[in-house]
């Protein structure tokens, strides 16, 4: 029986990351769980990650440290209003305000450094070509040139960047993360969220998210403002 092979799972805490460390772990691999402080506004989700981390059987989870706000540029990271209400034309059209530049090269460098210590040559991120953003380094083609590059560039000539949720919608990684014994109770994803962790239910990430379970026939258990799905009722039009 072959040993079991470490894979490198970038972990943030939302529904998407969740399920990727899931399918990891289903597919065989022994997770190492990377996690990243990086000035965010919606700091919450590194909570978030800790469980998960640990309800997802991590055999490790690292959180580093960085600052991207000294670059700002993004709702994320700087003084800057986080985008409410919008239509999914919208969401899916151009790069949005909450977009991190280069956010997803940097931790995916993160996350090669790491990978070339443990000798590990799979590495996990949640990216989604579908029901997305509209983010640039979400796209196959990106993470297409950062294997290529880190295969170049690293000791790690056969290393594979997966992707398994690229060609899901969201209701595609509900029900995959549901199949996998994924909690998502656990998860959080809002980019606006209240002192106390709940969920605006407005920002597009909330939109979106609320859209999968809705697609599902079910209610997001994360926590949302007054226990109220905006988003929800805003994309059935009421």
């Amino acid at each position: 029986m072959p040993l079991p092979r470490p894979a490198i799972v970038l972990l943030s805490g939302g529904m998407d990351s969740a399920t990727c460390l899931a399918i990891a772990k289903a597919d065989g691999f022994v997770p190492h769980a990377l996690s990243f402080r990086y000035g965010q506004r919606h700091a919450i989700e590194l909570e978030a990650a800790a469980a998960v981390a640990t309800a997802g059987g991590a055999v490790e989870h690292r959180v580093v440290d960085l600052d991207l706000r000294a670059f700002g540029g993004s709702a994320l990271t700087a003084d800057l209003a986080v985008p409410k209400d919008r239509t999914p034309e919208a969401i899916g059209s151009g790069v949005p305000i909450t977009y991190v530049p280069a956010r997803n090269t940097i931790f995916l460098s993160y996350a090669l450094a790491w990978a070339e210590v443990l000798d590990c040559h799979d590495l996990f991120i949640g990216v989604n070509a579908l029901d997305y953003s509209g983010y640039p380094d979400c796209r196959p083609e990106f993470i297409v040139a950062f294997q290529e590059m880190a295969r170049l560039g690293t000791t790690l000539d056969t290393l594979t960047v997966h992707t398994p949720l690229a060609a899901l919608t969201k209701r595609g990684i509900v029900e995959r993360g549901l199949a996998l014994g994924v909690d998502f109770a656990l998860t959080r994803t809002c980019y606006d969220p209240a002192p106390s962790g709940a969920a605006c239910g407005h920002c597009d990430a909330c939109m979106l998210r609320l859209k999968g379970f809705r697609e599902m026939g079910l209610e997001d258990p994360a926590p949302y403002v007054n226990g109220e799905r905006y988003g929800e009722e805003l994309s059935r039009g009421r």
